[in-house]
């Protein structure tokens, strides 16, 4: 006749298996999980540090809701957050990836394109220190945009930790657009620049300075309607470590003989000519000055027609400028903190991105172009 008696010895064993045949089961039954992120402790703690603890924390963290069972009427709120952010730190350098330093990139945004979204998300900038914050316009359009970025964004941020932007913020315009078209020739019809541009400057400093935080070290201006630009566009353009940078904005199409070609299409960034003080010293006070236009010959030196399109071609090339253009435009996040915006309003002449380049250079700031690297417009 045979026994078992459980001895102290054996009881360990015993709770050792049944241990790991709960792992076995939950292993191979129970919910799959993003291996990276149970493993690697900096994306644990990046997934820790992602969300506010309060909707008054900065912009550029991510507030995310507690989940309870009591109405939000019945729920506690937790009071707001004592944080301390030392500004004398923030680092805004040549080696920004090195430096853990964070990024915002804004869009006014009137119309989504596909290109201009899967872009941007191809940037290979660490996209755990990347905010993003977008402005669209009341209109059909405006709605439409909002709509096709909203589904894009709630996709991609299900994606993989490692490739999630850290926040995304949207906004809607509390102000009436100046256009209710968003069709190429309309916009560009000069006698729509004065009130479309307006607009436009009242879009960017709404967007700036609800999005901006303070840990914020550059901010990158990038149309919607950008749709090609190098993956390391971030790192090129900080390497400089200039306060303001702008690349030159060019266009695809196709020639008349069947070819691909490439052309110009910024010209908002240039250095100032006489002929163009002389027509401001002649304008009234709300009178602005136009690049571009026939109507209006201002006989600046263009950065746009300044390019070299071979393929050894200096792609550093750097050139000071008096005006710049915003459809890709970097600027030291302590560029906007002293106080440069976008005037919608005629500043000495001049308004919106230009307006800026004017009024950083009142507080000290100086603003440089690369002529030769280049950025692509979407060609309607």
């Amino acid at each position: 006749m045979s026994y078992f008696r459980q001895t102290r010895s054996s009881r360990p064993a015993l709770a050792l298996s049944a241990v790991t045949l709960i792992v076995l089961f939950y292993f191979f039954l129970g919910p799959s999980v993003d291996v990276s992120s149970t493993l690697d402790p900096l994306l644990r703690a990046r997934k820790s540090a992602a969300a506010a603890s309060n909707p008054l924390s900065p912009p550029t963290s991510a507030f995310r809701k507690s989940k309870s069972s009591l109405s939000d009427s019945q729920q506690p709120l937790a009071p707001p957050p004592i944080v301390h952010y030392q500004l004398n730190n923030l680092t805004a350098s040549s080696q920004p990836i090195k430096n853990n330093e964070k990024v915002l990139i804004l869009t006014p945004l009137a119309r989504f394109y596909d290109e201009y979204w899967a872009n941007l998300c191809a940037l290979d900038y660490p996209h755990e220190h990347i905010s993003l914050g977008f402005i669209t316009p009341k209109t059909p359009q405006g709605n439409e945009a909002t709509k096709r970025l909203q589904e894009a964004v709630n996709a991609y941020q299900k994606g993989p930790l490692s490739q999630r932007f850290e926040s995304v913020t949207f906004l809607r315009q509390d102000f009436e657009p100046a256009l209710t078209s968003q069709d190429e020739k309309e916009r560009h019809k000069m006698s729509n620049q004065a009130a479309r541009r307006a607009s436009m400057a009242k879009a960017r400093n709404s967007l700036l300075f609800t999005t901006i935080g303070p840990t914020t070290s550059w901010v990158l201006w990038l149309d919607g309607d950008i749709i090609e630009t190098p993956p390391t566009l971030i790192q090129d353009l900080t390497s400089f470590d200039q306060s303001i940078i702008v690349p030159n904005c060019f266009q695809r199409y196709i020639t008349d003989d069947g070819k691909d070609g490439i052309r110009p299409y910024d010209y908002n960034s240039w250095r100032d000519s006489d002929t163009a003080q002389e027509l401001a010293s002649k304008m009234s006070n709300d009178e602005i000055l136009l690049e571009g236009y026939a109507e209006m010959p201002t006989y600046r030196t263009l950065m746009a027609m300044l390019a070299e399109t071979d393929e050894n071609r200096d792609k550093r090339r750097l050139m000071p400028l008096d005006g710049v253009g915003g459809t890709a435009l970097l600027v030291k996040a302590e560029v906007h903190r002293d106080g440069a915006m976008f005037p919608p309003f005629s500043f000495y002449h001049l308004v919106e991105t230009e307006g800026f380049a004017k009024m950083a250079r009142r507080l000290g700031y100086e603003s440089w172009g690369l002529p030769n690297y280049f950025v692509y417009h979407y060609n309607e």
